[in-house]
């Protein structure tokens, strides 16, 4: 009897790690040690500033570093701006209007304007993630006190809240639940592209801006910025990138990229930027690339944007400032409370706004004063842009992206792929025929007897040569796949937003891990890989000329087809940012030829079997391929039943 119990132990994947070993943690703890060395670096960098001269080549430095990894900005085009109603308020009205970001792509905002006569000092808020987008409590809240103290204020709905919902299902409603979420699902075909979700909200906010300083009420010398949460984000990037923005007050958002990845982590797409941490942009530097302008950082003690951190970039905009003589113009407040626009905050604002945009000092306070409903609001009569104008969402753009860069990338060779670093000594194994290697300082990767009784997650990865079958575990994957429930993403969202950061995607990562193991193990495996294990599997085999066969099943059929899924399966960690510009999945399987290759039961981008028409026609330059190599019988495309 207790053989039988060790037998199936054995056949159901005893695991290779012991649980101190931590090895569901690993993965992330490898890349938190990767980001310590550019934070280490960074320092290095900052700590040699010594003259106004050095700070404005860094600023111009990083500044076009993150307009690259933005993807650059497209040309702009006619707001085609409009008033389409208005509503008085005690001492201001509310004009609701709308205008264009982009051709056909839709903003709404409600523009607050006091009595009296302009031009007045005008501010921007970007909403943080609330379904209400600018009808949310607060963001009325913090217009109508900046309104009432003097000041025109346009509040915008952000992507995915408010009216401009991206996705509507059948019934009008929003076909993806959180505005999180749906950030991040067009966050996905926005990297693939080259872009990221910020780059949609970034551009949204430049053009509030742009209307903002258009409208005649307005001093567009005399504008500023404040948010919270995810406005906090967008008040942080636009401050930072958009000189017009001469005063700005971001809350609940700055602390640092290294105290946030070492306590709640990375968040959703639009608050990754592709390569940040690789070249040196922390939270602090959106502060200190606009320098001297003023900055107030908005803090609270108990917010889950880790005050630590907060005052970490305090101190070090502090003596940037003083270095150049306006160490009044940053400032930092903290309120004992959670996260939130809270009054406390607001009134921190407002001041901040009254003395560096109208020339006042004092201690302004917030009186009470009633909202509006939601509805009267709205700047469209179905609530939402996408059923009133049948526009362009933020998928249709990725997509229209997706296309065009199709259409100039004509034949594809290897030299588009991501190098990979060459394999000159392969690792040593630690055990038997079971055991593990360790592909990089910190990253081991656990084998075993590849048996089909084995739970899928365990083998994903198959390597087979001359009757031996070993099931292995590529980084993240098996025995070290990340703790916490499997997201839309996948269960290693989280490392996946960390491994962008570092200009290292885990895509690449784990062909790296495959080449190791492959290596070690004598090479000239034949590979089978499943499911998400799947792109890694055919960008190791395509530029490893050393596997002789590879076999797919289950995997997704194209990045192609995930810019035509809005709602996408395709986990982040088989995401390479800008890969479309260069190559999609099928042209990795024409560098295979003339070696075997099978094509299994794939899906499109959202998990749908595909069709055996569909995977021919995604294949068609691999089949020219395979039949110049004269190996056609080599390329097997199998549709599932």
């Amino acid at each position: 009897m207790m053989l039988t119990a060790l037998l199936l132990a054995f056949l159901q994947g005893d695991p290779v790690f012991k649980p101190e070993e931590q090895p569901r943690k690993m993965l992330y703890k490898h890349l938190q040690d990767e980001c310590g060395k550019a934070f280490e670096a960074r320092r290095k960098d900052v700590a040699a500033l010594k003259t106004a001269d050095d700070l404005r080549k860094r600023q111009e430095d990083l500044r076009a570093k993150f307009i690259q990894a933005l993807g650059g900005f497209p040309e702009k085009t006619p707001l085609n701006a409009k008033v389409v109603g208005s509503v008085a308020g005690d001492g201001f009205r509310v004009d609701k209007v709308l205008y264009e970001s982009r051709p056909d792509h839709h903003v709404t905002g409600v523009l607050y304007i006091p009595e009296g006569k302009g031009p007045f000092p005008g501010v921007l808020i970007p909403c943080g993630h609330s379904d209400k987008g600018k009808a949310e409590e607060a963001y009325q809240r913090i217009s109508i006190l900046l309104a009432k103290n003097g000041f025109v204020v346009l509040c915008y709905d952000p992507i995915g809240q408010g009216e401009r919902m991206q996705l509507l299902a059948v019934d009008g409603k929003p076909a993806i639940k959180g505005n999180t979420t749906e950030h991040t699902m067009a966050g996905i075909g926005a990297l693939l592209v080259g872009g990221s979700c910020a780059s949609f909200r970034i551009w949204d906010g430049i053009r509030s801006i742009d209307y903002l300083a258009s409208r005649s009420e307005v001093d567009p010398k005399r504008l500023g910025c404040t948010g919270n949460s995810g406005g906090g984000t967008m008040t942080a990037y636009l401050m930072a990138l958009d000189e017009r923005i001469a005063c700005a007050a971001p809350s609940c958002y700055v602390t640092t990229l290294e105290r946030l990845f070492a306590t709640i982590g990375p968040q959703d797409a639009e608050q990754n930027i592709t390569g940040q941490v690789a070249f040196g942009m922390e939270h602090t530097d959106y502060v200190t690339m606009r320098a001297p302008r003023p900055t107030l950082i908005c803090t609270g003690t108990q917010d889950y944007f880790d005050i630590q951190g907060a005052w970490t970039t305090f101190r070090e905009s502090k003596q940037v400032y003083a270095m150049i003589g306006h160490a009044e113009r940053v400032d930092l407040i903290e309120v004992n409370d959670k996260h939130g626009f809270s009054q406390p905050r607001r009134e921190a604002a407002l001041r901040w706004m009254r003395r560096w945009l109208q020339g006042v000092d004092d201690a302004a306070v917030e009186t009470p004063s009633p909202v509006f409903k939601e509805e009267e609001l709205r700047c469209t009569a179905s609530g939402q842009v996408l059923a009133e104008f049948k526009g362009r969402s933020v998928f249709d753009l990725n997509l229209e992206r997706a296309k065009e860069l199709e259409a100039k990338r004509g034949r594809v060779d290897a030299s588009r792929i991501p190098p990979l670093a060459p394999l000159d000594t392969p690792p040593k194994p630690q055990g038997g025929d079971r055991g593990w290697i360790e592909s990089e300082p910190g990253i081991r990767l656990a084998y075993r007897p590849y048996d089909p009784s084995l739970p899928p997650e365990l083998r994903l990865v198959v390597l087979r040569r001359e009757g031996t079958a070993i099931a292995v575990d590529l980084r993240g994957f098996g025995e070290t796949a990340p703790e916490g429930k499997a997201q839309p993403f996948g269960a290693d969202w989280k490392e996946a937003f960390v491994a962008f950061h570092l200009n290292r995607p885990l895509l690449i990562q784990r062909t790296w891990d495959l080449r190791s193991m492959n290596a070690t193990l004598g090479r000239r495996f034949a590979v089978t890989a499943a499911g998400k294990a799947v792109p890694a599997a055919l960008h190791a085999a395509a530029l490893e000329k050393v596997i002789p066969e590879l076999t797919l099943e289950g995997g997704i059929v194209s990045w192609a087809s995930v810019l035509r899924s809005p709602v996408t399966t395709l986990e982040l960690s088989n995401v390479i940012p800008g890969a479309l510009a260069g190559y999609d999945l099928p042209d990795l399987a024409a560098l295979m030829a003339p070696r075997k290759l099978s094509i299994l039961s794939p899906v499109d981008g959202a998990g749908r079997p595909v069709s055996q028409a569909d995977l021919e026609a995604a294949y068609a330059g691999a089949r020219e391929a395979y039949k110049a190599a004269g190996a056609s019988d080599n390329l097997v495309l199998r549709a599932a039943p």
